[in-house]
């Protein structure tokens, strides 16, 4: 046990170390120039994370260790569980049907075309395909997080999943902006779409919350509508994570049962962490706690979740990476193609039906 008698030293011990990298990371992450880039404290956690393990991993006394496994496992669950203060069911509401169906078809349809391709087609193992497609299909770094747990994956495959996520994020963040006021905007017919419609489009293709913010903001002349109904539907999107996980776990349950021995019981898997997690927003949702203990609450969170990405990247080692070559980036990219350009078609036909 991690807080025994014996070991209680040594876990606090570890805990305080990965705090102190969390906190490096969070003021660096609040940098305007790191900030501007939509790139969050968990990217930043995790790069400062890896780079402790490939070069000062073994001046750590081993009592510690306890500690960073502590934050890489049950700290992120309790992260996750109160990353339901974000989000608000009326907020989901508001968003209409055309949103919400944005939301559920390209979620669901980018998981399982991510971890087809990259465990069929270019022969990543199953682990590290489904977190690669979980950050492309749900919400970036926080979804690879939320799903390492239920697939119970290495270390060093979250780090390659949240790399793939950093990478075609930080590209889209980018490139739509561009792709607005070049062809979408001034277009005529199926090309062109309104401001409330790319919201749509951008809350349900772009991978992290912050660079679906910083879209918006990047596009002279934008409305408040095409800002709110893009962070409206990503967090549509984030709370979906919950019963995507849920169905992962039904999964994996039954592809154990049936690979095993027959007669042989295997344990149904339930992310309880994800049911708790629409519990606090629903709890959320009835908006008893006041606007300033929410944003404090959605602080420490983040926070949280900073030393949990900061205590798995101390767990990867480059030397786990070989092997894999190029297969994580042909897998993203094809994600990335596939929200990019499929993401398009289908926010035009929801919209043009509903």
């Amino acid at each position: 046990m991690a807080f025994s008698k014996a070991k209680r030293n040594g876990t606090m011990s570890g805990i305080i170390f990965v705090a102190i990298f969390a906190a490096a990371a969070t003021m660096i992450a609040d940098l305007p120039a790191v900030s501007s880039l939509g790139i969050s404290p968990l990217v930043v956690g995790i790069v400062f994370g890896i780079f402790y393990a490939n070069t000062l991993h073994n001046k750590l006394p081993k009592e510690w260790e306890g500690g960073i496994t502590f934050s890489a496992k049950k700290i992120l669950r309790f992260a996750i569980v109160f990353y339901g203060f974000r989000i608000t069911f009326q907020q989901i509401a508001d968003v209409g049907m055309d949103g919400f169906l944005v939301s559920l078809i390209m979620l669901s349809t980018t998981f399982v075309l991510g971890t087809y391709l990259g465990h069929k087609i270019f022969k990543m193992d199953k682990d590290t395909s489904m977190l690669t497609a979980s950050g492309a299909a749900v919400c970036g770094a926080a979804a690879v997080l939320a799903t390492e747990p239920v697939l119970k994956a290495e270390e060093h495959k979250t780090a390659i999943a949240v790399s793939m996520v950093v990478l075609f994020g930080t590209i889209a963040m980018f490139l739509y902006p561009v792709l607005y006021t070049v062809i979408i905007e001034p277009a005529t017919g199926f090309l062109h779409m309104s401001q409330q419609e790319f919201g749509i489009y951008v809350g349900g293709t772009i991978h992290e919350v912050a660079q679906v913010v910083a879209v918006p903001a990047s596009i002279p002349g934008a409305s408040a509508e095409m800002a709110n109904s893009a962070v409206i539907v990503k967090m549509t999107r984030v709370i979906m994570i919950a019963p995507m996980l849920i169905v992962l776990g039904i999964y994996l349950s039954y592809a154990a049962q049936k690979s095993g021995a027959q007669g042989s019981k295997v344990k149904l898997v339930i992310p309880w962490f994800a049911v708790y997690f629409i519990g606090m927003a629903g709890f959320n949702s009835l908006q008893i706690v006041p606007e300033t203990i929410v944003s404090v609450i959605n602080e420490i969170d983040t926070f949280l979740l900073t030393m949990a990405m900061t205590a798995l990247g101390m767990g990867t080692r480059f030397a786990k990476f070989k092997g894999l070559g190029l297969a994580p980036l042909y897998t993203g990219a094809a994600m990335f193609a596939w929200l990019l350009i499929g993401g398009f078609v289908i926010t035009k036909l929801i919209v043009d039906i509903f």
